[in-house]
């Protein structure tokens, strides 16, 4: 550390311990040093927090005596060396007047005390910035999640494309339309069936199929009814399903969608809505 960042000399210049002349020279720097003018105002909390916590004692009048007549004497003795100093073409570092020597013994304790206190603080900022950057990763974490299922939905979507485009070019491809049922009287819907490759569900219009129900779609053929899957409509009532069926399964003689508990059944148990044949 230089000397004009001496941490000593700034605890005493806050502490109002230095003599004039060092304090001149201090208060010349820290008007240019805005970190040491920092560090100065931070000492002056410091000590004036110190100061208060120490109780009031009133002293017995001979200690006040005594303490009157020190004073009285450092005053005068402190004229005459500044008279000296000003009529001195030059003074060596070793005439002039330094610290008691109590003083230059508490002077590094209260810089290190300080010291710690300034030192404290900055680990509680620090803390802070470690929580702030806490809670930004927890952000960016959260974000990056929402990219990965972005991006996984993205996928599926691309992979249900494809595979509609398989079915709909399919040689065998068959198409059956739905008619709408009393539960859904607005409602339309179209089947692509290719044994090979699978059906593309299409439907329009639907109503919601209220809490924890879904639509579920039913291949029936001669031995019953056997699941394509479930749709779940838009906003507007537009449903789409990409499903595959059994490459073995006999052609179907029918088609129906039914509302059922979220995530189908085994076998149909609620309403039909929609129904139609090849």
């Amino acid at each position: 550390m230089t000397p004009e960042h001496d941490e000593q000399a700034l605890a005493a210049f806050a502490l109002g311990a230095l003599e004039p002349a060092e304090r001149r020279a201090v208060a010349e720097h820290i008007a240019g040093c805005d970190a040491c003018a920092a560090q100065v105002r931070s000492f002056q909390r410091v000590g004036y927090a110190l100061d208060c916590a120490v109780p009031s004692r009133t002293p017995p009048p001979e200690l006040r005596a005594r303490v009157l007549s020190t004073i009285t004497g450092a005053s005068l003795n402190r004229r005459a060396s500044d008279d000296a100093l000003r009529s001195s073409p030059a003074v060596s570092p070793s005439s002039v007047s330094r610290q008691p020597a109590s003083l230059r013994t508490w002077l590094p304790l209260a810089a290190m005390l300080l010291i710690a206190i300034g030192a404290a603080a900055y680990a509680m900022r620090l803390q802070g910035r470690v929580a702030t950057l806490e809670r930004a990763l927890t952000r960016t974490s959260g974000e990056a999640r929402a990219a990965q299922q972005a991006t996984l939905d993205a996928r599926r979507i691309a992979d249900q494309a494809r595979s509609a485009m398989a079915i709909l070019a399919a040689p065998d491809l068959a198409r059956i339309d739905l008619a709408a049922q009393p539960g859904a009287p607005a409602a339309s819907a179209r089947a692509l069936w290719s044994r090979q490759r699978g059906m593309v569900f299409t439907a329009a219009n639907l109503p919601p199929a209220g809490p924890g129900r879904t639509y579920q779609v039913w291949v029936v053929v001669p031995r019953g009814p056997v699941s394509a899957g479930v749709i779940d409509p838009d906003a507007t009532g537009s449903g789409l399903g990409v499903f595959r069926t059994p490459a073995d399964m006999p052609s179907p003689v029918a088609v129906a969608v039914t509302i059922e508990p979220a995530g189908g059944v085994p076998a149909p148990t609620g309403p039909r809505v929609l129904v139609g044949a090849p």
